[in-house]
């Protein structure tokens, strides 16, 4: 059975940093899309970054831009977020999601919308001071 384990969240001050991590279980995730979306309180969910599959492109949403990574540990069978100089805005529960066929293209081009078959059960990430 498909598994997807998130973990690496927690309380961090402003200008902090915090390392998700994604691990897979069950299937080989270097063959799939991975995208990271997180839900704000009494806010829309959104797209924070993806990376399509084989160490494919990566996308990430302005706000977050120069600030956070994605990347993949193929060995390790784990994606990864790497928050820097957070923001409270940045406040919310981080979801992994996975998508297994989708090509380069549609991931850039859906902005990571079209990652969706799996959901990891999300981690709770705060910035306050």
């Amino acid at each position: 059975q498909l598994k997807l384990v998130e973990s690496g969240g927690g309380l961090v001050q402003p200008g902090g940093s915090l390392r998700l991590s994604c691990a897979a279980d069950g299937f080989t995730l270097q063959y799939y899309s991975v995208a990271w979306f997180r839900q704000a309180p009494g806010k829309k969910r959104e797209a924070v970054s993806c990376i399509g599959s084989s160490d494919g492109p990566t996308y990430y949403t302005s706000s977050v831009r120069g600030r956070f990574t994605i990347h993949r540990d193929n060995g390790a069978n784990t994606a990864f977020l790497q928050m820097n100089d957070l923001l409270p805005e940045d406040t919310g529960v981080y979801y992994c999601v996975v998508d297994y066929g989708l090509g380069h293209a549609d991931v850039l081009s859906s902005r990571c919308q079209r990652i969706d078959d799996y959901w990891g059960q999300g981690t709770q990430v705060t910035v306050s001071s």
